[in-house]
């Protein structure tokens, strides 16, 4: 009785998790695309000709609804519509325009869609239009792939490349590329241990049904939920919690000599640049005294002009913490932005502290 209930109760919509953000953009640009091919296809091909398929508002749904999904992107659309049209238009010249043909179409086409990786569920509405969408589209014959569908499919890619990127939507949809400070082939440290794209793989391959997520997605939000469970752990202890308050600094008119007999002497790898109001302009590293960004290499116990102002060597663009800042947004940009220091400063951008991996370990270790 349970296991009948548990069924009944599976066909309960879920909730989508879209926000109205999501929801209103989903619809405007479907409608925006939706009007523009009709107008351009009638323009082209008159009002006598079926220019304007009914596929395509399905293919608006995947585009600007979702259009993270494998199914949305660019190849998906105009692979997947003409590759079932051009079988759809096979099947009713070889079979006649009856059910037998519709349904051999609407099978092939998913086929050649997954073997070619052009997954495009109107598609299969493609194939079915060709073989029985009325004696106008057959008289067509081929021309129907053309005119109207690679056409409007083309028409509608190119306003959902234009729309999705205005309104700021990743698309196509790719993997967000990850820098690598050390530009090496090693994984980033946080992919490191845990799950690996790997297990990822060979989970999805052990599923064995296709799912409408990439693989690179699935590990992005695996990454944010981990994320969020480190913030739930550690949200409370903050950086004016851990961080050094007595700062070795410098000043931008300081020379290299006294800037590197301050980290020598104190043992720390990196001074913030102030001026007199401790205001933030810059820090200067070890990894500035041995390469400097415009410059061949050089090496302090080698020769160098001592005697040159800081300012010449530190770098400018610095990231820095808040001190209310909770140290679990800093975890990620630590260990993978290969940042080793890192200055607090005020809301008036004065230097207040200093966080380094040393003081993010030990916190964790003892919030652990």
């Amino acid at each position: 009785m349970s296991a009948a209930l548990a069924w009944f109760r599976s066909f309960h919509p879920a909730p989508l998790a879209a926000g109205w953000r999501e929801r209103l953009f989903g619809c405007l640009g479907a409608g925006l695309g939706l009007l523009l091919c009709e107008w351009v296809s009638r323009r082209a091909l008159g009002t006598v000709n079926p220019w304007f398929v009914a596929p395509m508002g399905a293919s608006a749904v995947l585009l600007f609804a979702v259009p993270a999904s494998p199914l949305a992107q660019p190849w998906s659309i105009v692979g997947g519509n003409t590759v079932s049209a051009l079988i759809g238009v096979a099947c009713g010249l070889l079979l006649g325009h009856n059910g037998l043909a519709a349904g051999l179409a609407g099978a092939l086409a998913i086929g050649v869609m997954f073997q070619l990786r052009c997954l495009h569920p109107p598609g299969g509405a493609v194939a079915l239009t060709a073989v029985i969408g009325g004696p106008a589209v057959a008289a067509m014959g081929w021309d129907f792939v053309l005119w109207p569908v690679l056409v409007n499919s083309a028409l509608l890619l190119l306003v959902a490349l234009v729309f999705n990127n205005l309104t700021h939507r990743r698309y196509p949809h790719g993997p967000v590329p990850q820098s690598k400070p050390h530009r090496t082939d090693d994984p980033l440290p946080s992919e490191r241990g845990g799950l690996t794209r790997e297990d990822l793989d060979a989970a999805l391959a052990a599923h064995g049904e296709p799912l409408d997520i990439t693989r690179d997605d699935l590990a992005e939000l695996l990454g944010q939920a981990q994320a969020l469970a480190l913030h739930r752990r550690f949200g409370s202890v903050r950086c004016e919690d851990i961080m050094s308050r007595d700062v070795i600094r410098v000043g931008p008119d300081s020379t290299l000599r006294e800037a590197w007999g301050l980290l020598a002497r104190h043992k720390v790898k990196a001074l913030p640049v102030t001026d007199a109001q401790r205001s933030l302009l810059g820090i200067v590293s070890l990894h500035d005294f041995f390469v400097e960004h415009t410059a061949e290499p050089r090496f302090p116990t080698g020769p160098f002009d001592g005697e040159r102002p800081v300012s010449a060597i530190m770098t400018q663009r610095v990231h820095s913490a808040r001190p209310d800042q909770s140290i679990a947004e800093l975890v990620p940009v630590f260990s993978d932005g290969g940042l080793h220091h890192m200055p607090v400063v005020d809301a008036a951008g004065i230097v207040v502290g200093m966080l380094t991996q040393s003081d993010l370990v030990a916190a964790l270790a003892k919030a652990g």
